[in-house]
C-alpha cells in the first residue's frame, strides 16, 4: 500500500542559479574587476607621487586621466556585477521543485525568489486543469541547442518546468517529458524550431 502511495507523487528538483557555470563566471568577473581596480589605483598613486612605488609599478605607463579613471570605473562595475551574482548564488534564486501529486490531485510549482515578503513563489494547479506537456527545441542558437519542457494549464500561460540552459540533450528532455505526460495522463507535443 505504501509503495502505491509513493508512485502517486513525483517531485523534480530545480537547481536554479546554483550551477557550476555561475560560480565560474562570478569568480572570473570578480578577479578581473580586482585587476582593473588595482591597475587604476596604481596609476592614480603614480600620478600623485610622480615616483615609482616599488613593486607596484605595474601601471607606470598608464596615465590616470583618462585610462586609469576608466579602469577604476570598469573595475567598480565588475565588482558590483560579481557581488550581484554572488548574492543570487547565496540566495539560490530560481531553485525549488516541481511536485506532481496524483493522490491529492494537484500540481505544485515552487521556486525561491529575491528576499522579502514574497520570497517564496508557490503555485498550485488542480489536476483537472492540466491540458498537456509541450517540449520546445531550438537548434543552432548562439549558445547551442536549447530544450525546455512546459506545462500547459487551462486559462494560464505555459509554465516552464526545466532550468534555462540546463545541459540536457533533446533525447533526455523528450524521455523526461514523455514519462511526465504518461504520469499526468495528458498529451505531449514537441515543437522544433
Amino acid at each position: 500500500m505504501i509503495e502505491k502511495q509513493k508512485n502517486k507523487i513525483r517531485r523534480y528538483p530545480i537547481s536554479g542559479a546554483r550551477c557550476l557555470s555561475n560560480f565560474v563566471w562570478t569568480f572570473i568577473i570578480f578577479s578581473g574587476s580586482m585587476g582593473f581596480l588595482f591597475i587604476g589605483f596604481c596609476s592614480y598613486f603614480n600620478y600623485i607621487n610622480e615616483k615609482e612605488l616599488g613593486p607596484w609599478t605595474v601601471a607606470q605607463n598608464i596615465q590616470f586621466f583618462p585610462q586609469g579613471l576608466v579602469m577604476i570605473f570598469y573595475g567598480l562595475l565588475g565588482f558590483f556585477l560579481s557581488l550581484y551574482l554572488s548574492l543570487t548564488l547565496f540566495w539560490s534564486l530560481g531553485s525549488g521543485f516541481n511536485e506532481f501529486n496524483k493522490r491529492d490531485g494537484y500540481v505544485r510549482i515552487f521556486r525561491w525568489g529575491f528576499p522579502g515578503e514574497e520570497r517564496r513563489v508557490n503555485f498550485y494547479y488542480s489536476w483537472d486543469d492540466i491540458i498537456g506537456i509541450r517540449v520546445q527545441f531550438q537548434q543552432a542558437s548562439a549558445f547551442g541547442n536549447q530544450s525546455r519542457i512546459f506545462l500547459q494549464v487551462k486559462g494560464q500561460k505555459e509554465i516552464p518546468l526545466t532550468n534555462i540552459g540546463e545541459p540536457l540533450t533533446f533525447e533526455q528532455i523528450e524521455k523526461q517529458a514523455s514519462k511526465l505526460a504518461k504520469f499526468l495522463q495528458v498529451s505531449l507535443s514537441i515543437n522544433k524550431t
